[in-house]
């Protein structure tokens, strides 16, 4: 509720004999002296207050102004990336979440059948059959210059992970790391380059006069899905000997390099490829050695890898959207980019029951009010939104668009896992991407994560590594708060996993495995 305060004009005061009209008052000089002292007091008073008022009204007319400036400036400056983030896309917004033709009472759990024909409705729209179309190299390079610039078509032979040397050019008396996005925004970063720091010059590979620094890419990559064990995975991996990691989440591929803080959807400064690259020093480091104790200067451990894990990469291309454009599909999807880079990457993507990965992620990203019946209104208003946007667009438009997306009240698409696969499938081959089952890896966890090791070609580890792998204890569980609200509502269940069926009726037949039906859940 806005409470208004207004000031109360100073009382009229009149004397005997003075007329009624008010053009005839009196001099403020004559007022005071007809008044006792108490009452010159509360005009004093009255007067000071209205001029607090009337300050505030022209500091509030300040800062508007300052408000209105600052969002023009930042229409400019982006104006050719259509429009302001934050804003509804050039696609007609209205069009895409408006109520379709099963309008019903959202906030009812008697509109059980309505539901039902929102999802039927659903189903009878989609299609899985496209031909994507592949943009050529020359496009690409074209669209980011500069990170092709830096990162060459080659690394260093025999070494397992993707690595390279790059002259380095600075003066070593100057921070490496002053100019790195990730550490001035983010705390957690900006320790892990106070360490750098310190033994950067040590690494320095000196030749011909020239300084060199070695240069890592990840030799995998966890891309998905959020809510799906990604931060257990990661962390397990991180205790195998041959594998030093960074810090988890980064997002540079789908967010910080189009300068995109979802956090509050605002446009910040574009991360360039260098900061990308800063993240994977310390496992350059450990490969490279110290060059002043290596004459030979070959790297020390060829064998060691590093890997990074964002749960966005496999699905995001929100920014892509935006940037090019939001009324059709994107030109170019992050797997593009990365297979014209690193066309030899692995990936591994961790999935689970989607209805469940839903609910946990409202029960996570949520606000304070969240509750099993606020889950099940705004799972209904979100289905009502792609049966909308369906109405009049293909399947991928409406996965991919951002403001349907952001449209919803729940994060639905995300788990329509077979759309972005496929999507990757264009580029990379199966036996590059290995799928996971979160439901796998916690009841048989020693089996997933040998699965993993395999994978990446890593060699076998003790009884007691293994020990230490396998036992300790889950990372990133559901808060006990989030657990006493207690499971989804039935027919919330129910409608999801009518949703879902084709998707992972398609994914089960694409990755021939029918585990990915999650029909043991019954």
């Amino acid at each position: 509720m806005r409470v208004v305060v207004r000031a109360q004009p100073a009382p009229t005061v009149k004397t005997r004999g003075m007329c009624d009209n008010p053009s005839c008052g009196i001099t403020m000089d004559y007022k005071y002296s007809l008044l006792g002292s108490a009452v010159k007091r509360d005009l004093l008073r009255s007067w000071t207050t209205q001029s607090y008022f009337s300050k505030i009204r022209l500091y509030s007319f300040i800062v508007g102004l300052v408000v209105t400036f600052l969002i023009m400036t930042s229409y400019l400056l982006t104006g050719d990336k259509k429009g302001l983030f934050l804003t509804p896309s050039p696609y007609h917004y209205s069009s895409l979440v408006s109520p379709g033709p099963f309008a019903f009472n959202l906030s009812s759990v008697k509109d059980y059948a309505h539901i039902k024909l929102v999802v039927k409705s659903i189903t009878s729209k989609l299609d899985f059959h496209r031909s994507r179309q592949i943009p050529d190299v020359k496009a690409l390079v074209n669209s980011e210059p500069h990170m092709f610039s830096v990162i060459p078509h080659k690394f260093l032979p025999g070494v397992k992970n993707p690595c390279w040397y790059e002259e380095y050019t600075e003066n070593i008396t100057l921070d490496p790391y002053r100019a790195n996005l990730y550490g001035r925004y983010t705390r957690r970063f900006r320790a892990e380059f106070l360490q750098l720091r310190i033994t950067f010059r040590e690494h320095l590979l000196h030749r011909n006069g020239k300084l060199y620094r070695m240069r890592c890419l990840p030799y995998f990559y966890i891309i998905g899905q959020p809510k799906c064990g990604t931060t257990d995975l990661y962390a397990r991996l991180s205790l195998h000997p041959d594998i030093f990691t960074t810090f988890k989440e980064p997002h540079w591929w789908t967010r910080k390099r189009f300068g995109i803080t979802l956090s509050n959807e605002r446009f910040r400064d574009q991360y360039p490829v260098e900061s990308y690259l800063d993240l994977f020093d310390k496992v350059a480091d450990q490969i490279q050695g110290k060059p002043m104790a290596n004459a030979s200067g070959r790297p020390s451990h060829p064998n060691i890898i590093t890997g990074e894990a964002s749960a966005s990469t496999m699905w995001d291309n929100r920014a892509c959207n935006h940037y090019y454009d939001n009324t059709t599909e994107p030109p170019f999807l992050i797997q593009d980019f990365i297979h014209a880079l690193q066309p030899d990457a692995r990936f591994i993507v961790m999935l689970r029951d989607p209805v469940e990965r839903l609910y946990s992620d409202y029960l996570y990203f949520g606000n304070a009010n969240k509750s099993a019946e606020d889950f099940h209104v705004k799972v209904s208003e979100s289905l009502q939104i792609f049966e909308r946007c369906l109405t009049e667009n293909t399947m991928h438009l409406c996965v991919y668009n951002y403001t349907v997306f952001n449209a919803m009240p729940v994060r639905l698409t995300i788990g329509l896992y077979i759309v972005y696969l496929m999507d990757w499938l264009t580029v990379f081959s199966k036996k590059q991407i290995l799928v996971l089952r979160l439901e796998d890896h916690s009841s048989n966890m020693k089996y997933t994560m040998q699965k993993v090791f395999d994978f990446l070609n890593l060699g076998p580890v003790t009884k007691e590594k293994e020990s230490e792998i396998t036992w300790s204890p889950a990372s990133n569980t559901r808060k006990q708060a989030d657990k006493d609200l207690g499971p989804m509502l039935p027919i919330t269940r129910e409608i999801l996993q009518d949703f879902h069926m084709p998707f992972n009726e398609k994914l089960a037949q694409v990755l021939q495995n029918d585990s990915f039906l999650w029909e043991d859940r019954l």
